[in-house]
């Protein structure tokens, strides 16, 4: 009987227990999938915009260029959301700007140029380049345009047919650069045909530019949700609160860029020549004659950036060979004025081009105070090295017969006219200019004529007296 019982109680709550583990795996189930779906369900974090930040600082030319299209493709690469330039030029070379405009023009990342900081410009080459940019901005107390093409007829060299083809040229690049990103296409053209400047204010509100910004900052929250166009389509620019990543120049694009200013390159043309001459007029010396030719190729280079006049670079040219024509030139004389007249004159018209130049080159010379400068310093290497050759040349020889000119000897054998004498250790034949010389007597070397010494007697009293 009470077996029975307690196998009825058994039956009985087994089937409770199975049925309470599993409500425990379903509401485990149901609550772990629940925490999977907030999971998926609950919003990401987004990492913040990236931009690249590049600057072009004073003339436009080759290297600015290729440092540009290195910015362009880096940032493409990257993917990243803008392409911020930081510009301050006077303007440049008109292939420079022109290869700088390609890359913007088509460019698959958004190019941003800001004109700044405050005191920067945008001249000449540099309104090309602004005008160019998806989104154009520039800081208060900054100006753009004067793209006049810099005319040089006011120095006697330009015909009014090439400065007017040179202008319409200038007038059509700023007017289809306007239209393609849809600015102020009257005022472009004003810009290069008048001469036009305006500052960041007037800018704005004439539709030359996007943006007037006090900082890149500020220039990223007004640029924020900007539609651009770019080759690959319209794109609307995500820059606020962006992470900014500097793109500096390399080495070799800073050292370059650097030199092609006129000052420089005219500094290491002058050295380099002065180097030279000095290697020349001391063989061996190796330091001068290494940077010369170091300070020549760096010039070399920078003039292939520069308007050059070459005009100049003979007249500079033909300075040196003057100098080297002074210096087998007994005195100072014309060689040596000639070579400085050259060299200054050179120097004044180094960078001014015969040719019409650009719209968006600047006016590019030498600073007067430096030509001064470099000229009183070619000047005393001449004098300086011509003193040392002149002083050479008056120096006794001091080997061969010349060398013995002055000197006493004795009479080998009597001298009627001809015989042999004994000068300083060493036998001679030699010559008397006058009356015979008997063997044994002293005598002095008037001159030579090859290795036949000319001599004449001397008095007993006289050779004694005399120190030779």
């Amino acid at each position: 009987m009470l077996p029975r019982a307690r196998r009825e109680r058994g039956s009985q709550i087994r089937p409770r227990l199975i049925h309470a583990v599993m409500a425990a795996m379903i509401s485990l189930a149901s609550a772990w999938t629940s925490c999977l779906f907030a999971a998926e369900s609950a919003p990401t974090t987004a990492p913040p915009p990236v931009i690249y930040r590049a600057r072009v600082e004073g003339v436009i030319n080759p290297f600015s260029a290729r440092y540009l299209e290195r910015a362009v493709r880096e940032t493409e690469r990257a993917g990243a959301a803008a392409l911020v330039l930081e510009l301050d030029t006077p303007g440049g070379l008109d292939s420079a700007m022109r290869s700088m405009i390609k890359a913007e023009l088509n460019s698959h990342a958004p190019v941003i140029v800001y004109v700044s900081p405050s005191g920067a410009r945008a001249a000449s080459a540099g309104m090309f380049i602004t005008l160019g940019a998806h989104i154009a901005a520039m800081a208060p107390g900054t100006n753009i345009g004067a793209a006049h093409p810099v005319s040089l007829s006011e120095r006697g060299q330009e015909s009014e047919v090439m400065s007017a083809k040179v202008t319409e040229d200038a007038a059509a690049l700023a007017r289809a650069i306007a239209e393609r990103r849809q600015r102020n296409v009257a005022w472009a053209e004003a810009a290069v045909r008048d001469s036009v400047s305006i500052t960041a204010t007037e800018a704005l509100d004439q539709g030359v530019i996007d943006i007037v910004a006090r900082d890149l900052e500020d220039l990223l929250a007004q640029a924020d949700g900007r539609p651009v166009s770019t080759p690959g389509g319209e794109m609307v620019l995500r820059l606020r609160g962006a992470e900014t990543r500097d793109l500096p120049m390399g080495f070799v694009e800073r050292l370059l860029h650097v030199i092609a200013d006129p000052n420089v390159a005219y500094i290491l043309l002058t050295l380099g020549t002065l180097g030279l001459i000095v290697e020349l007029y001391h063989p061996g010396t190796l330091f001068p004659g290494v940077t010369g030719a170091i300070c020549l190729l760096l010039g070399f280079a920078a003039l292939g950036t520069l308007p050059v006049g070459w005009a100049g670079a003979a007249l500079l040219v033909l300075a040196v060979a003057l100098f080297l024509a002074e210096l087998h030139a007994p005195g100072f004389g014309g060689f040596g004025i000639g070579a400085l007249i050259a060299f200054l004159l050179g120097s004044l018209l180094l960078f001014v081009p015969v040719t019409p130049p650009s719209p968006a080159a600047p006016v590019v010379r030498v600073s007067l105070w430096l030509v001064g400068t470099m000229t009183v310093l070619f000047a005393g290497t001449i004098l300086l090295i011509a003193q040392r050759v002149w002083a050479a040349q008056r120096l006794a020889p001091l080997t061969g017969a010349e060398s013995l000119v002055g000197r006493l000897g004795v009479a080998k054998s009597a001298l009627a006219p001809e015989g042999t004498v004994r000068v300083k250790g060493e036998t001679w034949s030699a010559r008397t200019a006058g009356a015979s010389i008997e063997s044994g007597a002293s005598v002095r070397v008037q001159k030579a004529e090859g290795v036949v010494l000319v001599v004449e007697g001397v008095a007993p009293e006289e050779a004694a007296s005399d120190p030779s």
